[in-house]
């Protein structure tokens, strides 16, 4: 019994440094400041703030990737959340998006933090000061509120 219990330990260390082996890809392209939110529409300090605090690490191309990201399983998932979030609204290329693409961005950033869908919760889990409190909440919300307004009104993107 003990023996078995040796060789499986083993085997599961062994295990464990053979996945270290692959190792997802963690980028942060360049950031081409004119294509960015905040060339594209105004952004008050306090919403900059809450984005850079609880959005920029998986929504942007200026993503911290901490120790725990080139440590295998973990760094998989992590690599992959922020390529899906990147996929979905990457703040660091607004550019992408056309007015009204933009406009469905902008009220989706309301729904989701008033849901508390985002942040992820796996991710203030681990970033508790990520957590927006209600207040923060209100503020994203009257901002987006108003800018699609803007938008709308002016009819750019």
């Amino acid at each position: 019994m003990k023996r078995t219990a040796k060789f499986m330990g083993i085997g599961a260390a062994l295990l464990l440094l053979l996945v270290q082996l692959y190792q997802p890809e963690r980028t942060n392209p360049p950031v081409d400041a004119s294509r960015t939110l905040q060339a594209r529409v105004e952004v008050p300090a306090e919403v900059e703030a809450i984005f850079k605090r609880s959005c920029f690490d998986c929504h942007s191309h200026a993503t911290r990737w901490p120790w725990y990201s080139y440590v295998a399983p973990t760094s998989w998932l992590v690599a992959g959340d922020v390529e899906e979030a990147r996929h979905e609204m990457n703040l660091s290329d607004w550019a992408a998006f056309d007015a009204k693409k933009a406009d469905q961005k902008l009220e989706a950033i309301c729904e989701e933090v008033t849901e508390g869908a985002m942040p992820l919760p796996s991710y203030t889990m681990i970033h508790w000061d990520a957590k927006l409190s209600s207040a923060e909440v209100e503020t994203l919300c009257r901002w987006t509120n108003a800018t699609r307004k803007q938008l709308a009104s002016s009819g750019s993107d």
